[in-house]
């Protein structure tokens, strides 16, 4: 797939309408707690601006659900969006319309605005034409570098698309180019990581996986389906029994397509879900009728390093047991830093990404060491699924 890049328009005069994801945590006291976000797509802002374009940024908060809620104005983040480009930001106080229009023709040369939430306005999640249009109206050019909202067909991420020379962003690009590069055409051998709580809402992931990739490892709750789906007894373990039938159908469909499916071998087992719980490392088979698996064993993390040493490309999505509690973070933990090394010795492409997956990593302390770590979480999931994303269809370069 090939897609425009800043360095395919010409930025020198233009206004840049710059979909953002500045959707970020605030406290009580409206200041922005995690600044991730903002600090990914400050390489964007500079490099429009040096080739003499003038950023408009275009970005939601919240679920205002096409109303005007104050609580969800974007005003507030102003001043971290000034730290992290050291200039001052200016702000309209709305996205469309008489506002936006004044702000935007009083842009001066080497000048940031960003407009008001665009989720203010109903037609932005119904993909309104005319909200489109009225965006479009605002600029000369487009860039999207909102990955993480490209799964979404809104005015601001592919109805403006479809009306103005259109590019991705530097974050956007590097995105996409860390999913082209895991899943696109990535050098074999491919393992995939996926963990989490229920089979049931990874299914479409996991059906696309086994075609792709030559190794899945399954961890987390959902590994505890798939024993349970070979008739072992999982005891009081999370599992998803009646999902029995789509395991089995899912491994039937692995074996057809030559991908080895990695279920743990031993797991670590307890009789109550709190730190410093008392624990014993069992055959994956002779989990008590009592217990609870809540970890992989050792015995799998060992397994699941040799997967990795011999896997030149590896994609990860959740963890291998219930990492928010200690002592059930050590498969996890052990997996990721070996996978981290790899990648450090330039044996490995480590691509990452989803809710819980920044977490663990974070925790594990080698987030900065993977190729690459997505701090989007449905768009993620949708590209690993194999689905068409509006907002990064919108950019394809014809």
């Amino acid at each position: 797939m090939a897609w425009k890049t800043l360095d395919d328009l010409e930025l020198d005069g233009k206004v840049v309408l710059t979909r953002v994801d500045i959707n970020v945590p605030v406290d009580g006291d409206g200041k922005v707690t995690d600044t991730t976000r903002i600090e990914r797509i400050v390489p964007t802002i500079r490099d429009i601006l040096a080739a003499g374009g003038k950023p408009v940024l275009m970005a939601h908060f919240g679920r205002p659900k096409g109303k005007v809620v104050p609580e969800m104005s974007l005003k507030p983040v102003v001043p971290a969006l000034e730290a992290a480009l050291g200039q001052p930001v200016k702000f309209a106080s709305a996205c469309i319309g008489g506002p936006a229009k004044e702000a935007v023709a009083g842009l001066k040369d080497g000048e940031v605005l960003l407009l008001e939430n665009t989720r203010f306005n109903p037609g932005e999640q119904a993909n309104e034409p005319s909200f489109a249009a009225a965006l479009a109206a605002l600029g000369d050019v487009y860039v999207n570098d909102a990955f993480s909202a490209a799964h979404r067909a809104h005015g601001s991420t592919e109805g403006i698309a479809r009306l103005l020379p259109s590019a991705a962003g530097r974050s956007m690009q590097a995105e996409l180019s860390a999913l082209e590069t895991a899943l696109g055409d990535p050098v074999r051998p491919v393992v995939a990581v996926v963990g989490g709580a229920k089979v049931s809402t990874k299914l479409d992931l996991l059906g696309n996986l086994v075609t792709r990739v030559d190794t899945l490892v399954i961890g987390g709750g959902m590994a505890n389906t798939f024993l349970a789906a070979q008739g072992i007894d999982v005891g009081k373990s999370l599992c998803e029994h009646d999902m029995a039938d789509t395991a089995r159908e899912i491994m039937a469909k692995a074996e057809e397509a030559g991908c080895t499916i990695l279920l743990p071998t031993d797991v670590v087992v307890a009789r109550e879900f709190k730190a410093g719980a008392a624990t014993e490392t069992v055959a994956a088979d002779a989990c008590p009728p009592d217990a609870m698996i809540l970890d992989a064993g050792p015995e799998t993390v060992a397994a699941v390093n040799a997967a990795f040493d011999t896997a030149r490309t590896l994609i990860w999505n959740g963890p291998l047991g219930a990492f928010e509690i200690e002592p059930f973070d050590q498969a996890t933990n052990a997996a990721a830093r070996h996978a981290a090394e790899r990648t450090r010795e330039g044996a490995l492409t480590s691509v990452a990404g989803g809710g819980d997956t920044v977490a663990a990593l974070n925790q594990a302390g080698v987030a900065d060491d993977f190729t690459y770590v997505s701090t989007a979480g449905g768009a993620f999931l949708e590209w690993m699924e194999g689905k068409t994303l509006p907002g990064v269809a919108a950019l394809e370069d014809d």
